[in-house]
């Protein structure tokens, strides 16, 4: 059935007539509500993201900046010129010692504070001698742990200020050390080497030969000649 209504003269109102059909609503400003309520999600959440990304890399420190070197140079007293430089990764607590003879051979000596352990590797030697950390050893490493260095430093020692001493290492012969269970910084040191325990001792007898000598200088003035000979099994 149709109805129609008929407009009064006197009205402007206009008159639908509907035949038999319900009036629908109009569904177009639900749809734009959902979309700006999605968009707006979207526009949240990446915010989020680019906030905790700029945090994060600001809680982060560059690897770059957690090793810096230090070269220190000058005459000792005996007027030997020292040639040596240091790596320091604070990052994972190393300590990497170049020690450069005057016939120009590089001896290495890594300390590696977190495991507590001291390797040398003296130039022209298929061999790596290891050792523990002390308590002398953290106070001089720790020196060239300094909290605010990021680029490199330059140490000048002076040879009226230097003070020297000789420590003795000996070899274990009988202790040799598979390097493939030893830490990854020993493992890239003492690739295609053999590795051996060694121990602080007093000093060779007359029948033990000294084997070969690396001088390593720190910043509080101290070099230390360590010597290594081998003790009788």
């Amino acid at each position: 059935m149709v109805g129609c209504g008929r407009p009064s003269e006197h009205s402007v109102e206009e008159v639908r007539c509907t035949e038999g059909v319900p009036a629908v609503k109009p569904w177009f400003p639900h749809k734009a509500f959902w979309v700006s309520v999605v968009t707006c999600l979207l526009v949240v959440l990446i915010a989020l993201a680019l906030t905790g990304n700029l945090g994060n890399s600001g809680m982060l420190e560059d690897p770059a900046q957690s090793i810096h070197i230090v070269r220190i140079t000058g005459p000792d007293p005996t007027g030997t010129v020292i040639n040596q430089s240091t790596v320091v990764d604070k990052e994972n607590d190393l300590v990497t010692f170049s020690v450069t003879s005057p016939s120009n051979l590089s001896s290495t000596v890594l300390f590696d504070v977190k495991h507590g352990l001291v390797c040398y590797k003296p130039a022209n030697q298929e061999s790596c001698f290891l050792r523990e950390m002390d308590q002398s050893d953290y106070q001089r490493v720790g020196s060239f742990l300094p909290e605010s260095t990021h680029q490199m430093s330059q140490f000048q020692l002076s040879g009226s200020e230097i003070h020297r001493q000789t420590e003795f290492l000996g070899v274990l012969g009988g202790r040799g050390v598979n390097v493939s269970t030893l830490e990854e910084p020993f493992q890239a040191l003492c690739r295609d080497s053999t590795a051996h325990w060694t121990r602080r001792a007093e000093g060779p007898g007359r029948q033990r030969l000294v084997y070969f000598c690396i001088d390593i200088c720190f910043p509080s003035n101290i070099c230390v000649s360590v010597c290594f000979y081998y003790l009788p099994e």
